[in-house]
């Protein structure tokens, strides 16, 4: 059976980055976590890839929009930092990813993956796992899509913007409107 994540403390982690900068580096969620920040978390299956580019970089595209909710964006796959180097240095008109604002990192082996509970074992790849951890390291959100759907980043910050009321909101409710 399953183990249930949200309401509990996310999984901790560190992993190698390819940064904004296209410097390596690597990333934590006690990072985030000590700088006040909330962290989304993302997976997807594999570089160089069809559906995969459209989010990262439409996540990519609307950065200043989570920047501005105090919010760290992180991209995770399977795949080597270097590989990740090579797709980020490739055009997006040869699908490519072009420049980032966030860090894709590397999850190389398979941790992350597994102990977020997306890793398809026989493959070596994630599904397309969202995790919004809040400040406090507590796992406020989850969703998980087939590999061949994309996901909304106008859900994902309508999302992250209801979870920072910090109030009960109600069905289809938007930034702005009351809670209940």
């Amino acid at each position: 059976m399953a183990e249930r994540m949200v309401g509990k403390q996310a999984p901790r982690f560190e992993m190698d980055a390819v940064m904004p900068n296209k410097e390596f580096g690597k990333v934590n969620l006690e990072e985030n976590m000590k700088n006040d920040k909330w962290t989304v978390l993302f997976f997807y299956p594999m570089d160089f890839t069809f559906v995969c580019p459209t989010e990262i970089t439409a996540m990519s595209d609307r950065y200043d929009e989570f920047e501005d909710l105090d919010a760290e964006v992180i991209g995770v796959s399977t795949d080597t930092i270097h590989t990740h180097l090579a797709w980020i240095n490739t055009s997006r008109e040869d699908n490519g990813l072009g420049d980032l604002r966030y860090p894709l990192a590397a999850d190389t082996n398979h941790r992350v993956s597994e102990e977020y509970g997306i890793l398809i074992e026989d493959e070596g790849v994630a599904l397309r796992g969202l995790y919004i951890i809040s400040p406090e390291g507590e796992l406020q959100y989850q969703t998980v899509f087939h590999n061949n759907i994309g996901r909304d980043v106008d859900e994902t910050l309508r999302v992250l913007q209801a979870l920072q009321t910090g109030g009960l909101c109600p069905a289809n409710w938007k930034p702005g409107q009351a809670t209940l």
